[in-house]
């Protein structure tokens, strides 16, 4: 053998010794017991022979324990007592791998006794339509006789017995089983499923899921979302009889629906819509601004417009991607949108945002929160319940800002109340304007004084419902009619919430200028309002699910097809002029792509 032969030679032997050492170092699997129940009955004296399949390597030891007493070292035993009673037989398996046992309870019954009914379940849940097969074991020394009763009606005289139901529902199955020395009785409950149902529906398209017949009776109903292709989904009213379902991605959405027992399984399927939906505003209902010195110029009034007129100026101007801003005016002022599809209320998320002019003051007192120009309009929403595309008989809801019950939590509160503003929040609040009587303005100082202006101080009076009274002030830079021109009567009236007044004089932190200065800051509320944070904000987004009832209650709304935006601070910002709220684009965040987690409100 030359060196070479003998080179392979060696890599050859140390190859196959290496894998009979890898063989025999393999971990072994410790036994694994099968072919044994839990529990048998049998008579007194009769035998019950015990065959287990063992698997996983060789046993190298079986013990078989009776109440803790060995009583064989065999694979298979014979139990056989003639003493009526229960007993507890365990079998040990163990081999190089480990060690496992199986517990076995015998029960064993006296001879002449009424019959013994084992291998039937108290309970079972099956689906419509599906047979279940009942075949139970009987113990008894004598002849025995079989009566099934199914709700109260005999079904079989059979030991065997296939119970199979169309109608969902919760039944009642009685065995009887009679021998020579008396009658047992075996009580079975059967829970029996609703057959699946299946639907579909568009994107973005409310859908009403009505319980089953099955359940009509059944106050407690709760619907579930079993799997679904996307996270942008919604269910409302998930524990009453009619619940509502809307998602934004196609696919097939599982739930079922439960009284706690009996299930029903509803397979939605979210198709594609017909028509091509737009993420922003698709249709201005409505549109009236309070009094403001915007009014008139956003949207441009002309001479002889109607209130028609100038909701049709106030859709040109806020439809689509590229909108354009309009005023609401002073306190009260609205616009009412809509949009070519439910907003989905998604859950843990911001749904929609309707874009403002706020933004952020260079200057304010050091360590101040966010404030600048922030006039918050409070915010109503609404679904299209009777499926008509417009908001007449539907319900509005309140989205329930940071400051609609209560401004206390205001990060500025202390500020508000240090410079004596008024912080009140008037849930039923009422305001009325009055026309004014004059339009010119009125020279304040000395005509050749450079400092002079123009305005009317006492402009639009208005009076509240709080014994309140005012006046809106014209200022210099808009000589324009503030009351809405294309109105003929002498008075306007509004009603909603009124927010604390959140402007504050801040000039005398302004480097540079002496404390008598004006600059007012207008602080941001913490969420929940239009205009009140700069568009890109995330805290500029809304969560439908901030929307609460007439009564203060959580709304769970499915998602909304209409906005309506109006002006919640009435307060005069020295130059600046009335807090006005003003509104442009308004989109829905999830179709445009945009995840904004919401807050805890």
């Amino acid at each position: 053998m030359n060196n070479k032969h003998l080179l392979i030679y060696v890599l050859f032997l140390f190859a196959f010794l290496s894998a009979c050492s890898d063989s025999s170092d393999e971990d072994v699997l410790a036994p694994a017991i099968s072919g044994l129940e839990d529990k048998y009955t049998v008579l007194e004296g009769d035998a019950l022979d015990l065959k287990p399949v063992i698997t996983n390597g060789n046993p190298e030891n079986y013990r078989w324990l009776l109440d803790g007493q060995e009583v064989a070292n065999t694979l298979n035993y014979t139990f056989k007592e003639r003493v009526a009673g229960s007993y507890k037989l365990v079998l040990n398996v163990t081999n190089a791998g480990g060690s496992v046992q199986k517990e076995i309870e015998i029960t064993v019954v006296k001879r002449d006794s009424p019959p013994v009914i084992t291998n039937l379940d108290e309970k079972y849940v099956v689906d419509a339509g599906t047979e279940l097969n009942l075949s139970p074991s009987i113990v008894s020394d004598s002849e025995v006789t079989y009566s099934w009763l199914l709700e109260s009606r005999a079904v079989a005289d059979t030991k065997d017995y296939v119970f199979k139901t169309l109608e969902s529902g919760k039944y009642k199955l009685i065995l009887n089983v009679t021998n020579k020395k008396g009658t047992t009785e075996k009580e079975i409950i059967i829970i029996v499923n609703g057959e699946s149902i299946k639907v579909e529906t568009p994107v973005y398209t409310i859908l009403s899921l009505e319980a089953p017949a099955y359940l009509t009776n059944v106050e407690n109903v709760k619907w579930e979302v079993l799997d679904a292709p996307s996270d942008l989904y919604r269910l409302s009213s998930a524990n009453s009889k009619t619940a509502m379902f809307v998602a934004a991605k196609m696919g097939e959405y599982n739930l079922h629906v439960t009284d706690g027992e009996i299930k029903s399984v509803i397979k939605i399927t979210v198709k594609k819509t017909e028509k091509q939906l737009s993420s922003y505003i698709s249709k201005v209902f409505d549109y009236l601004p309070a009094p403001g010195q915007f009014v008139n110029k956003l949207p441009e009034y002309t001479e002889g417009d109607t209130h028609a007129d100038m909701v049709r100026k106030a859709n040109e101007w806020l439809v689509g991607e590229d909108a354009w801003m309009i005023t609401l005016g002073g306190w009260g002022g609205y616009v009412t949108v809509g949009f070519d599809h439910t907003i989905i209320n998604v859950p843990g998320k911001r749904d929609f945002r309707i874009n403002g002019n706020a933004f952020g003051a260079n200057y304010g007192r050091p360590g101040a929160p966010f404030g600048g120009s922030c006039e918050p309009g409070i915010i109503m929403v609404a679904y299209d319940k009777n499926k008509n595309g417009k908001p007449d008989e539907d319900e509005w809801y309140e989205i329930k800002g940071s400051s609609n019950f209560s401004a206390d939590n205001e990060p500025w509160f202390s500020y508000a109340k240090e410079n004596k503003n008024d912080t009140k929040v008037y849930r039923d609040y009422e305001m009325t304007y009055y026309k004014p009587a004059k339009e010119d303005p009125e020279i304040i100082g000395e005509p050749d004084n450079p400092n002079a202006y123009m305005t009317i101080e006492k402009y639009i009076r208005w009076k509240d419902n709080k014994n309140n009274s005012g006046y809106k002030v014209k200022n210099v830079y808009h000589q324009q009619t503030y009351y809405p021109a294309w109105i003929k009567e002498n008075q306007m009236t509004f009603k909603g919430i009124r927010l604390p007044e959140n402007g504050i004089n801040e000039g005398k932190y302004v480097p540079g200028i002496n404390e008598a200065s004006t600059y007012f800051v207008l602080y941001a509320f913490r969420y929940g309002y239009v205009d009140n944070y700069p568009n890109l904000d995330d805290n500029s987004g809304i969560d439908i699910d901030w929307a609460i009832d007439k009564n203060g209650n959580k709304a769970d709304l499915p998602g909304i097809d209409f906005v309506k935006i109006y002006n919640g601070i009435n307060q005069e910002n020295g130059w600046l002029g009335e807090c006005s709220t003003e509104v442009e684009r308004g989109e829905d965040l999830h179709m445009s792509g945009k995840s904004i987690n919401t807050i805890d409100e």
